[in-house]
């Protein structure tokens, strides 16, 4: 089981103080339970699960070697759930050709600040995730029909790809090329 172990911490201008803390899925069940049956969050599909089941799929998370949830915080106020993960070993590496340095994201930001607030963390994720050891491309794979995701990702500058069918979704592909970064030991 993961601690809150912070992987991250940076100063965002317009944001404040950005953590990056591994998701603990006892502790952070009642922010995490909250966020996904708010209005609007239909889309992640979580809002039906009892919050056992949401707590167990998060631990399940957390077993994966391949596979990461993280609470955002900023300013120590949690504001988002991010998930990243290696396409290869997820379903969606399935539906498109993976291609090495390939990292797969899903984000759910939780708390409301308005368009400006999500953009800027949008733009803070994506450059942290620039930089994890070996990356070359961000994928996200939100629902077709969340048209707000999609207007985000690609002002962020993702590229759309093909709509793809996963098990649970109809999902439109997106990618971002990013610089890499050497590898670390």
């Amino acid at each position: 089981m993961s601690a809150a172990r912070v992987v991250d911490e940076r100063q965002v201008e317009g944001l404040g103080r950005v953590t990056l803390r591994l998701l603990d899925p006892d502790a952070d069940l009642d922010v995490l339970h909250a966020w996904v049956t708010a209005p609007g969050t239909q889309f992640w599909g979580l809002g039906d699960l009892t919050r056992q089941e949401l707590r167990d799929t998060y631990a399940f998370v957390d077993s994966l070697p391949t596979h990461d949830a993280y609470l955002v915080l900023r300013d120590d106020e949690p504001v988002a759930l991010l998930q990243v993960y290696d396409p290869a070993d997820d379903p969606v590496g399935e539906c498109y050709d993976v291609q090495p340095g390939d990292v797969g994201v899903h984000l759910l930001v939780g708390a409301r600040g308005g368009h400006a607030f999500t953009t800027r963390l949008l733009g803070a994720l994506v450059a942290l995730l620039a930089t994890r050891p070996g990356a070359r491309r961000i994928v996200a794979e939100p629902d077709v029909r969340n048209d707000r995701a999609l207007a985000r990702l690609t002002s962020t500058g993702f590229v759309a790809g093909p709509v793809i069918d996963l098990p649970h979704k109809r999902a439109q592909l997106a990618f971002l090329t990013v610089e890499p970064t050497p590898e670390t030991p």
